[in-house]
């Protein structure tokens, strides 16, 4: 790595800033790509470590990228906002990012997608993912992609049904997934920074059925268990209904979770940070919010 430099895209999200912290622990020269430094403030990065630019503008990206750089990009949305679609943010501002880093003699390219992402092209928030993936096949720059299982922080939804009392869950639970940390997931990303694997799959340290994420949830608000099972049809109903009546913009990410629930996702298991423990840890920050001061 000795006089190169990563560049980090989409920064200021969840993966960015976890990737971040990683390259400032091991020590790395980086910059980081971000719309408002202020978004970056908790990582206390230095004026040379900022980098303030729209990745969906490319005169905004010229000179950001230098000769033998490695890029990281883990820009993309969930939830469609500013006007802006997939298509615009998770292909095209990847894009313009790869573009530059083409035009600069960047060394390499990462990019994170998802787990099972070129099975899924139908689902409007993947279909951008991996349009930008054959995209970047194409380029003659070195590339790795990334196909992480769902992050500990798309599990929230399972806390948000568990603080009150009840978890519902489609079908029998009996599904499996290995959701990985943020923290576990940026090291498999920096890691790769020196692998010639094009593509890399990777989920976290626990296999677990749906039910047991449940019953981790509630355990972690000290509940008695309740789960109730929907029928999967209802799942489908719902599905259909919201790409008939909604746009891509409203029902892209209710899709992708809705699809995602219906499936084993298992990827290869990494890492050291366990659901059970995250669960608890933000059962703990919800309780303690809902005490007045005089409590605490």
């Amino acid at each position: 790595m000795e006089g190169r430099r990563v560049i980090v895209a989409g920064a200021s999200g969840y993966l960015g800033k976890h990737i971040v912290k990683e390259l400032q622990f091991r020590k790395i020269e980086f910059g980081a790509i971000v719309r408002k430094k202020e978004s970056v403030y908790e990582l206390n990065l230095t004026d040379k470590q900022l980098i303030e630019a729209e990745v969906t503008k490319p005169n905004t990206l010229s000179g950001i990228i230098n000769n033998g750089d490695i890029l990281i990009s883990c820009v993309g949305i969930t939830r469609q906002k500013d006007g802006l679609t997939y298509k615009d943010v998770d292909f095209q501002a990847n894009v313009n990012l790869l573009n530059e880093a083409k035009a600069s003699g960047a060394a390499k390219v990462i990019y994170i997608s998802v787990l099972n992402g070129e099975l899924m092209r139908h689902l409007k928030l993947v279909e951008a993912k991996e349009a930008f993936v054959d995209y970047l096949k194409t380029s003659t720059l070195n590339y790795t992609v990334i196909r992480p299982n769902g992050f500990f922080s798309d599990m929230k939804d399972f806390l948000q049904m568990a603080r009150k009392g009840k978890v519902f869950l489609f079908g029998k639970g009996q599904l499996m997934l290995n959701p990985i940390h943020g923290a576990d997931l940026a090291k498999v990303v920096v890691d790769s920074i020196e692998t010639s694997t094009n593509e890399i799959e990777v989920g976290g340290p626990d296999i677990l059925t749906q039910e047991e994420i449940a019953e981790l949830a509630l355990k972690a608000f000290k509940f008695e268990i309740k789960i109730s099972h929907i029928p999967d049809w209802v799942r489908k109903s719902i599905l259909a209904l919201l790409r008939a009546f909604t746009t891509s913009k409203t029902y892209g990410p209710y899709e992708f979770f809705l699809s995602m629930m219906a499936q084993d996702n298992i990827a290869p298991r990494y890492g050291v940070h366990r659901l059970k423990d995250f669960f608890q840890k933000e059962a703990d920050k919800i309780n303690t919010h809902k005490k007045t001061p005089t409590e605490i």
